[in-house]
């Protein structure tokens, strides 16, 4: 009933669970301007770990390919070098990535990953930023993992605690990202990552996607503060970018 953390940068993170070894969102880019459609975002910050630092990958979680803040050069190749990598329809169809729907699960070795239901922005939003999906690792002896993707709609979260409810550790991209071209955040503010952790029940909260690009509106800080403030710091497990981080639920 354990699982280990390493934080490598944005959306990036290593996760050992059940003997597998599982990449969420690759991004391994250094910093500089990254083209997306009409926009270019700016990333200010560079991985903890280079692709050849995480070594052996048994499967990718892709949220989305279509912005290279969840999906970048160095990315691309790491995840053509796993087995299998999971995630929408619409990803699938770019990158030869196994499409999985809504509730959909693909058990892989010990761990049943589900697709939830994911929301990149306002309601609407899905003809300019595409499908986004999010996940969720669950197996007997093992502990629930809910892996957010960029997802700003809590009604999404309150859908997931519903067919989800004891997540132990729920890693929760934030950063209240928003873009011109968007009427709103495309990604959880930190007020609304302390709901989600509340509607979830989680016993660990990670955050990810909270730094590291310049479109984003909150930054680690802003999430301390708001978990503080609901006397919810307890929850937070902020590892040091590079170094693993062992979970255990309570």
């Amino acid at each position: 009933m354990t699982i280990t953390v390493t934080v490598i940068g944005g959306p990036t993170a290593l996760l050992e669970i059940g003997g597998l070894r599982v990449l969420t969102d690759p991004t391994f880019d250094p910093p500089g301007d990254h083209p997306a459609g009409p926009l270019t975002l700016t990333k200010t910050a560079g991985p903890a770990l280079s692709p050849a630092d995480v070594g052996r990958v048994d499967l990718v979680l892709l949220s989305h390919d279509q912005h290279p803040d969840n999906l970048d050069g160095l990315g691309r190749k790491k995840m053509a070098a796993a087995p299998l990598t999971l995630s929408t329809p619409e990803a699938a169809a770019r990158t030869g990535a196994t499409p999985m729907l809504p509730w959909q699960h693909h058990d892989v070795g010990r761990v049943r990953v589900t697709a939830v239901p994911a929301l990149h922005g306002p309601p609407g939003c899905e003809p300019v930023v595409g499908q986004v999906t999010g996940f969720v690792l669950t197996g007997d002896g093992l502990p629930t993992v809910y892996v957010s993707g960029d997802n700003a709609s809590l009604e999404c979260v309150r859908l997931i605690a519903g067919r989800f409810p004891a997540v132990d550790v729920a890693l929760l991209f934030g950063g209240a990202a928003a873009v011109p071209v968007i009427d709103g955040r495309l990604t959880l503010n930190a007020a609304d990552m302390v709901t989600a952790a509340r509607l979830l029940g989680a016993g660990h909260v990670v955050p990810l996607h909270v730094d590291g690009w310049s479109h984003f509106g909150e930054g680690p800080a802003d999430v301390r503060a708001a978990f503080s403030e609901a006397g919810l710091d307890h929850l937070l497990a902020s590892p040091v970018p590079g170094r693993p981080l062992l979970l255990t639920p309570a």
